[in-house]
């Protein structure tokens, strides 16, 4: 089995880096973490897969190879610990990561090999495709989630960001943090998703991925809010879209929630991206929540006083 699967590996190695360079978040609590062949895959990169100009049936969750047809092993979530982070390993094929072959073919990078520190393409960095020309210029990534045990009923507005890193994708392992007034999920569970979109340097596409998870630690009940769609804000933060935002989707036939024209600041065309450029920022998003945290008990604590008054009256 392990031989079948090293030939496999090889294989795909002579495909070419086009195939291979674009990226995903690998963990157990993916959907299409085999692709779609229904087998245990240990090369798979179907869902590394950009997504640009196609219609909202295909893109969303990665629809255009029907991923949301295969969950995740039954179990597996990506825990999401309130307060604290949790890690993914972003690379271009299951076989770079520590879910294939015992991590043999993977490295500190989302490809397998392996680069400088201050690793800089002035023209672009192809290998991996970062689609950047350093770590200062990588766009950003975000995870979301949403309260729905069924996949089916996720949408733009209870898909909700709750994590942003800034400067990736970039190394392969990548930890985001969890805001601590996140509220526990239902018994079946969530649905998270993990997006980003490239600062240009090469296709103005976009990325996003379905996994099942659950919040682990959750002491606060605050609700997530609906979120709102991002704008635009790089020239005035006061336009910023403010509380629970919704995940960027960009350059697509139908269901944008993004439009941009013109240069940025730094005279490049301008990109949305998970950064201040769109009103994100850095870390856990604590300001998504429909009751701001520790609102809630205070109010609890003030029925609770009065119900007792009531009661010795």
């Amino acid at each position: 089995m392990f031989a079948r699967h090293l030939l496999a590996f090889a294989a795909l190695l002579q495909i070419g880096t086009v195939t291979l360079a674009h990226l995903a978040a690998w963990h157990d609590g993916m959907y299409c973490r085999n692709g779609t062949s229904g087998t245990d895959e240990a090369n798979d990169y179907t869902v590394v897969k950009p997504l640009y100009q196609l219609p909202k049936k295909d893109w969303w969750l990665h629809g255009l190879d029907g991923c949301t047809k295969f969950p995740p092993a039954p179990g597996k979530f990506l825990e999401l610990p309130a307060g604290k982070e949790f890690a993914v390993e972003i690379a271009s094929n299951r076989g770079k990561t520590s879910l294939s072959f015992n991590g043999r073919f993977a490295s500190n990078w989302p490809d397998g090999n392996n680069y400088p520190e201050d690793y800089n393409v002035p023209s672009c960095i192809a290998s991996p495709n970062l689609h950047a020309q350093n770590n200062s210029q990588a766009a950003g990534t975000a995870f979301a989630i949403s309260y729905q045990s069924d996949i089916e009923r996720v949408t733009p507005e209870n898909l909700v960001v709750f994590s942003v890193k800034y400067h990736t994708p970039w190394k392969r392992v990548t930890t985001y943090s969890v805001p601590a007034a996140l509220p526990a999920c239902p018994e079946g569970g969530c649905h998270c998703a993990w997006a980003w979109i490239p600062n240009g340097c090469g296709q103005p596409n976009m990325y996003q991925q379905a996994f099942r998870c659950k919040v682990t630690g959750a002491t606060s009940t605050s609700p997530v809010a609906p979120g709102k769609p991002p704008v635009w804000c790089e020239d005035d933060p006061s336009k910023c879209t403010t509380g629970a935002k919704q995940m960027l989707y960009w350059n697509q036939q139908d269901g944008n929630n993004i439009w941009v024209q013109g240069l940025d600041k730094s005279g490049s065309p301008k990109s949305p991206a998970y950064n201040s450029k769109c009103g994100f920022f850095e870390g856990a998003q604590n300001d998504i929540f429909s009751t701001a945290p520790g609102k809630e008990r205070r109010c609890a604590a003030k029925r609770k006083r009065g119900s007792a008054g009531r009661r010795v009256s």
